[in-house]
């Protein structure tokens, strides 16, 4: 499995995401025997970034933390192989009163409890705060790695202007810089450009989220064909209200338009003698600004086959030719 950097950090060009360890709020997920699997399985494959945050899965009417506690029972005497990332929110539902530097050191102490480790290898932010300065955040994420409790820093979510924000307050108070940045990132759903160039100004790295756009680039969705009765979109009602109004994308995913570019772009991977998902992981980790595909997981069977993906290393000439066919969607949409 390839490797790229982090700040310190080296990870694994696959990570792994946690959002379906334990029980989600669509009362489905992994049980503890699962992520054992999982995890497992991707260590052995080379795949050393595991991604959570403190609020994935319902452990209580608040819910928080389960995922952490399953990830750090899973990994025990395999601590050290793994990267380990979790994020922070910026209040906590249970002490809403608790803000700034005072939630993210009691939000970390929680987290190290759950995931039984000394340190987490990457501590995000999982949405910039409008209520607290970003000087105060970075202030106190330096401090929880001088004391060794955090490697690495890195934030979720962020906008141009924000990026800005937080270089400017390094280079003020020399605290640690944002080393990366989760943003959602796909063939179908891209960051903006402005975005992307201002992350590289400052060098922050990209963690690739919703690399199959919501599941549309999984291959088993298909124009003029219903939804298979094992999917999402058939299955939940309130994920598929969510995800055809195209909240989380530019446009309805069950769109003829979407469905459309969706089918030619598995036309140009099939040519190719590859699947749709194999072009879809393997173009974001394409993309220069990646350094890890963060890819939600609910069986070993997804880790072997995400990780098989990225075997395929698109040339420039592959990468502009899918381009191009994303490209008809939106000078369709526009037109």
């Amino acid at each position: 499995m390839r490797r790229r950097q982090i700040g310190e950090l080296e990870v694994s060009v696959l990570g792994i995401g946690g959002n379906n360890f334990g029980t989600n709020f669509f009362g489905r997920g992994c049980d503890a025997g699962e992520v054992d699997r999982i995890l497992r399985t991707g260590l052995d494959a080379g795949v050393n970034l595991v991604d959570t945050a403190e609020e994935y899965s319902i452990t209580s009417f608040l819910g928080e933390g389960h995922s952490e506690e399953l990830i750090g029972a899973a990994l025990g005497a395999r601590r050290d192989e793994a990267v380990l990332s979790t994020k922070f929110l910026n209040s906590d539902a249970g002490n809403p009163g608790e803000r700034g530097a005072a939630r993210i050191i009691a939000a970390v102490e929680a987290s190290l409890g759950r995931l039984r480790t000394d340190r987490i290898d990457l501590y995000q932010q999982h949405f910039p705060d409008p209520d607290t300065p970003v000087d105060e955040v970075l202030e106190a994420l330096s401090r929880l790695v001088a004391d060794g409790k955090v490697r690495e820093i890195g934030w979720c979510n962020a906008a141009p202007e924000q990026v800005h924000d937080a270089a400017a307050a390094v280079q003020r108070s020399g605290s640690r810089p944002f080393r990366s940045c989760q943003l959602q990132y796909s063939l179908l759903e891209r960051p903006a450009d402005e975005l992307l160039a201002a992350l590289t100004r400052t060098g922050t790295v990209v963690l690739a989220y919703f690399p199959l756009a919501s599941g549309l680039l999984s291959g088993k969705y298909h124009r003029g064909q219903p939804p298979p009765a094992d999917s999402r979109l058939a299955s939940d009602a309130l994920v598929a209200t969510i995800l055809r109004d195209g909240v989380m994308s530019k446009q309805p995913l069950l769109s003829d338009a979407r469905l459309t570019t969706v089918d030619e772009l598995a036309a140009f991977a099939a040519d190719s003698g590859h699947s749709l998902l194999e072009l879809a992981l393997s173009w974001v980790a394409a993309q220069p600004s990646v350094a890890s595909v963060l890819t939600g997981v609910t069986s070993p069977g997804q880790v072997t086959a995400n990780a098989a993906a990225l075997d395929w290393l698109l040339t420039p000439d592959e990468c502009a030719a899918v381009d191009a066919i994303v490209a008809r969607e939106a000078d369709g949409a526009e037109s």
